[in-house]
């Protein structure tokens, strides 16, 4: 069988792309519909009075606490370029096809992480780690948002890595490197990855650009350099998963325990979950090793689950609502005093 053409591939992506923005639409739409009722003091003076106490605490984060800086979730109409979805051109695949259009893609995203300022949330949790040296949070974020607030870097695994990091295209090379260049090369223009719905022209806007002229591995000398995020379809890196599982098991992030190990995880006092639907592994899986080691568990989205570990459970809190809202609203009552500016 003759392998599919560019043209045709580039088509089919629009294609799927147009009716994956149609879905999320209409759940955007349905989102902006749902009017919130602002936590009670009742609820707020419970939380407070558990975060209080609470030594060792687990934050999981996810892309609806950057949403309010204006960096858009996967799984919202906001996270699609003009023809190209974040799923289709973040993959180890895509990037075989063309890493041109891939790299315009990241020039994109890195130019909208770099002009996107902190929120509120932000700020907060940079605050709140600072008071609380047992506290450990989970970025599934690569914006570098949480960072530029100011977020302690030994309280932070950035599970995702980050868009201003890139490696070499080979898993055997191990070369990676901070990089802000924008754009990544002088001759890849900061635009939106070209074309528009299904159009047949997705090329445009990269003619006149070569492979050669992209960024080479300065090790190995023969592949390219690419994003340092993890893609779908790819591992989590393990020395970051190792590190977290050390900390779940009672150590600290130079404390370094194996996946597949069976050591006991130790006490957990509270767990926050932040802009996240934590339906897919490890979200689900850290939510649920938090309960089983007596964590307490607060949600913060802008929906509750009717199902699923990230539904609250008895004596558990939601938090409903724009989380750039809320985590300071939460947090406010611990950090009062303490000179905490959004």
């Amino acid at each position: 069988m003759p392998p599919l053409s560019k043209d045709f591939k580039d088509e089919l992506r629009a294609k799927a792309n147009a009716s994956l923005q149609r879905h999320y639409k209409s759940l955007d739409d349905e989102a902006q519909n749902i009017n919130h009722d602002l936590p009670s003091r009742e609820m707020l003076a419970s939380f407070t009075a558990h975060l209080r106490s609470s030594k060792r605490i687990l934050v999981l984060i996810g892309a609806g606490l950057s949403a309010s800086s204006g960096i858009p979730t996967y799984r919202s109409a906001g996270g699609f370029s003009r023809t190209f979805s974040d799923q289709q051109l973040a993959t180890k695949g895509a990037f075989e096809d063309d890493p041109i259009l891939v790299w315009q893609f990241y020039n994109y995203r890195r130019s909208q992480a770099k002009a996107a300022l902190p929120n509120p949330a932000h700020h907060a949790l940079a605050e709140l780690a600072a008071k609380k040296p047992g506290l450990l949070s989970v970025n599934q974020n690569v914006d570098g948002l949480c960072q530029r607030a100011g977020h302690p870097s030994e309280q932070i695994i950035n599970l995702h890595g980050s868009l201003f990091r890139v490696r070499c295209f080979d898993d055997a090379c191990d070369y990676e490197e901070e990089n802000y260049n924008i754009p990544i090369i002088p001759q890849l223009p900061v635009t939106e990855p070209p074309g528009v719905l299904d159009s047949a022209d997705s090329r445009s806007a990269t003619s006149g650009v070569s492979i050669d002229e992209l960024p080479h591995c300065p090790k190995c000398r023969v592949n390219l350099l690419r994003p340092a995020t993890v893609w779908f379809g790819e591992g989590l890196p393990e020395a970051k998963v190792n590190h977290l599982n050390g900390w779940l098991c009672g150590g600290d992030l130079e404390t370094s325990v194996d996946a597949n190990s069976a050591v006991q995880d130790k006490k957990v006092d509270l767990m926050l979950v932040i802009g996240t639907s934590a339906t897919v592994w490890p979200a689900a899986g850290y939510i649920g090793r938090a309960r089983k080691a007596g964590a307490r568990l607060a949600f913060f989205n802008m929906e509750a689950k009717s199902a699923g570990v990230s539904r609250p459970e008895e004596d558990e809190w939601m938090f409903l609502g724009d989380a750039a809202e809320l985590v300071p609203k939460a947090l406010e009552g611990f950090l009062d005093g303490y000179g905490y500016v959004d």
